[in-house]
């Protein structure tokens, strides 16, 4: 479905003729397609954040809606990647511009579909599972192991699963479910970004380490250093050095002094 750009405004677009989009839609827009999304629609028309320079734009101009919500693409690839803001691989649109710098409208999957992973089925044919059910594994680099899971929502029987070296858009499972349909499982998914992603259990964040004592952190590379005192009214204060020696390092800590500022006077 298309329409066309009645205002153009920085990098906000009014556009007409999209009765049918949404409102979080993915549009591309121009002769350049940039991308943007719907912000809100009043009856056909359609307020329009463009997420790329808009100079050059104006009344006239077509705009297109895919019909589907901004979304992001997780699977094998997205850690050791590098993504602006709306997850475009940054260093695979240097490669395809053989530039630094990032051109209106480049179009590259975020996740590279023609580099294969290996991928090591950890559920069996027969097995019942669920959404978040892990089916199997990808070592993506040397620390971080990428765990398979089924899709949210989404529940039935194993009925055929292969380990093997795959791109993310192969299939590496087949699912029934329950009314008897057959769902195709790759290592990848899209969700959309304003959608939150569920969970069974949310872990409350821990502090990386406890403090010992006030002068003496053994996680952290340098002390906690005191408030210092305020001065006396009029009198000037004199830095003072006092070293100390715990076991180990040696912690210098500064303070100033106004009594003995008003000593020496």
């Amino acid at each position: 479905m298309s329409g066309k750009i009645v205002k153009v405004s920085g990098p906000l677009v009014v556009a007409t003729g999209l009765a049918d989009a949404n409102m979080a839609d993915v549009v591309r827009v121009g002769e350049d397609r940039l991308i943007g999304e719907v912000l809100t629609m009043t009856g056909d028309s359609a307020s329009i954040q463009v997420y790329e320079e808009t100079s050059g734009l104006g009344p006239g101009a077509a705009v297109v809606t895919t019909g589907s919500p901004l979304s992001v693409e997780l699977g094998p690839g997205i850690i050791e990647n590098i993504y602006d803001g709306i997850q475009r691989p940054l260093e695979e649109i240097m490669k395809k511009v053989q530039g630094n710098n990032l051109p209106r409208g480049v179009e590259v999957p975020s996740l590279n579909r023609e580099r294969k992973w290996d991928f090591t089925a950890t559920a069996n044919v027969g097995d019942k599972v669920t959404g978040g059910d892990v089916i199997g594994t990808v070592q993506e680099t040397s620390v971080v192991l990428h765990k398979i899971m089924i899709p949210p929502k989404m529940s039935g029987t194993i009925e055929s699963i292969t380990s093997g070296s795959f791109t993310v858009e192969e299939t590496v499972a087949v699912l029934v479910d329950e009314k008897g349909e057959k769902h195709n499982l790759t290592m990848m998914q899209k969700w959309p970004v304003r959608v939150g992603r569920p969970y069974k259990h949310k872990y409350p964040p821990r502090p990386p380490c406890c403090p010992v004592s006030a002068s003496w952190m053994p996680c952290s590379p340098l002390p906690r250093a005191a408030p210092l005192p305020s001065p006396a009214p009029l009198v000037p204060a004199r830095p003072s050095c006092s070293i100390s020696w715990p076991s180990g390092p040696t912690w210098t800590s500064w303070s100033t002094s106004a009594a003995a500022s008003a000593a020496t006077r």
